[in-house]
């Protein structure tokens, strides 16, 4: 029997929790969660809920590729038993009369069981934008809009965000069913914002299955694959003003129980489950500091993107490489990316049709030479005591002139630095790289030694995540280190067997992870609670939720 792809599996059905989690225990862990937002549904809308759309958060295993999907290279995440529901149905009359929704065709009333959050209302349109039209047959159709106000993210903009994907790739003139059905949604989440667990893409890709599957697009040939559902939650997320680079996404949608995924994106989306270690647990621990990762985009998240991009621009023009395509008369710029440009470095690179999956050893070897080598000195400024480049250094570097420079590389994204780390930053992407392929192969091998390696090449990534990608916090790092000094104490069982702990997340505050021994998670989790400081005083009912073990778990399902 042959095995599809992980990326090309449909997204499953579950009819009961067993099948979803696998164990009577654990579904019995969940049940009171998915009863109780069935029960608020009937209660808020006069009829149950119809499906039940589920999307889990993300925690970045072991070494992982922190920042380094939207560069094109591997990465190492799982998904976690957290998640965000979405119950949903068609809107009955009694939601018409109740709710003030329109009942227009696709009208959404959208409720959330966290009473902080109010209820909205709102139907999509179709609106002509300059540029934004596409072209079905010999007609020009406007894409369906919904309003989102990037400057104040309010939970309805990732519901939205999920919805327009499903708007503009499954309702067209040409569709069977060209408009979408009138919804109401009741959501309810364990996943922390601004935790680094990836609540948002949660968010996303949980609003993106409930209207799939309101809509009865999980059925029949044009339904998506796990794959494609990737790449549209990726296209959502953008609304939010995140330029995500698809690791989150592939994450909550992909992941498998039991392992985590090593996830590529060249030359095109490919995931497969990996085996983690059955004698080590994933302990997750909040520092408390939100990271608002679309709030702060423009210094933090979107600045990295734009910095790495940059690198791999200035990389191919003191390398010569050939990265922009040309009729003979005129030359189209592409945004490069590290990933290409190693491949074109090492002479590797193939066209995406002509290459079934990327060679691993060659990656690494490309790696290694790359990190070797002085090619990376290229990319500091010609001043001493400076890491970082002007703009206008930059663009002298990459050998565009500054108009193209600027519609090719910042037209697009909102910015704000006086300088820009290229070294530094691309120094991380590609040892970050490095320690993803170096956490496959230690895989393979046995006994305590394998839990030594992964916990050092965390270590490594937290060092590399803090001093060179500056994406790690005050608080983050006390975090880390109180996590560490387990390994200090005195258990039953001799010293405390923590093997690594780092950063999970975009970053700049939120959660770390830490690989922790079966036996020894119990005093772990105390031991943690008892020393971070900004826990003191908190009820144990709080900590819980802040300071947690996790399994790797079933990603996005109906």
């Amino acid at each position: 029997m042959t095995t599809l792809p992980a990326a090309d599996a449909p997204i499953p059905i579950f009819t009961t929790l067993q099948d979803l989690y696998g164990s009577v225990t654990t579904a019995l862990k969940h049940a009171e969660r998915w009863d109780e937002l069935a029960r608020e549904f009937e209660i808020k809308f006069g009829h149950k809920p119809t499906y039940i759309a589920r999307a889990p958060g993300r925690v970045n295993s072991h070494t992982t590729g922190e920042h380094i999907d939207y560069a094109h290279f591997g990465v190492f995440p799982a998904a976690i038993e957290h998640d965000i529901l979405i119950a949903c149905a068609p809107q009955s009359m009694s939601t018409t009369i109740t709710h003030t929704s329109t009942n227009q065709p696709g009208s959404v009333v959208a409720e959330n069981l966290h009473t902080r959050y109010t209820r909205q209302v709102f139907t999509p349109t179709r609106r002509h934008t300059v540029g934004d039209d596409v072209l079905q047959g010999a007609v020009r159709v406007a894409p369906w809009h919904l309003d989102i106000d990037k400057s104040e993210l309010r939970w309805e903009s990732y519901v939205k965000a999920g919805y327009y994907g499903v708007l503009n790739h499954f309702f067209t003139p040409s569709s069977a069913s060209p408009v979408p059905v009138p919804v109401e949604i009741l959501v309810t989440g364990n996943v922390p914002a601004g935790s680094g667990l990836s609540s948002s893409a949660a968010m996303v890709v949980s609003s993106t299955l409930a209207f799939l599957a309101i809509n009865g697009i999980f059925d029949g040939e044009d339904a998506p694959t796990k794959g494609e559902l990737v790449n549209i939650a990726m296209e959502n997320e953008k609304r939010v003003g995140v330029n995500s680079g698809g690791m989150d996404q592939s994450a909550s949608v992909i992941a498998l129980p039991g392992s985590a995924l090593y996830v590529s994106f060249a030359p095109s989306l490919h995931a497969e489950p990996i085996v983690l270690p059955r004698n080590a647990v994933l302990v997750c621990a909040n520092s408390l500091v939100i990271s608002n990762k679309a709030e702060n985009a423009r210094h933090q998240y979107n600045l990295r993107v734009v910095e790495t991009l940059g690198a791999a621009r200035v990389l191919s023009n003191y390398l010569n490489l050939e990265v922009d395509s040309t009729d003979g008369k005129t030359t189209k710029r592409h945004l490069v990316t590290l990933r290409e440009v190693l491949a074109r470095k090492g002479n590797f690179y193939r066209d995406e049709q002509d290459a079934q999956q990327e060679d691993l050893t060659q990656l690494r070897k490309g790696l290694e030479d790359m990190l070797k080598g002085k090619v990376l000195d290229y990319l500091l400024p010609r001043i001493e005591g400076r890491t970082g480049v002007t703009l206008d250094e930059m663009i002298y570097m990459s050998g565009m002139d500054k108009t193209e420079f600027m519609e090719v590389y910042l037209s697009w994204v909102d910015v704000e630095t006086t300088h820009f780390e290229l070294y530094l930053r691309a120094k991380h992407v590609f040892e970050e790289a490095l320690r993803v392929l170096q956490f496959r192969e230690v895989c393979s091998a046995g006994g305590e030694s394998k839990l030594q390696t992964l916990g050092k090449l965390m270590n490594d990534s937290h060092e590399s995540c803090d001093k060179q990608f500056d994406c790690s916090h005050s608080k983050v790092n006390d975090l880390v280190q109180v996590a560490r000094s387990f390994s200090e104490m005195e258990t039953g069982r001799g010293k405390g067997k923590v093997y690594g702990s780092r950063v999970t997340g975009a970053g700049w505050g939120g959660c770390i992870v830490c690989l922790v021994h079966r036996e020894d998670v119990d005093a772990f989790i105390v031991h943690v609670k008892k020393r971070y400081a900004p826990y003191e005083g908190m009820s144990e009912e709080d900590l819980a939720n802040w300071v947690f073990a996790t399994e790797p778990g079933m990603g996005a399902c109906g």
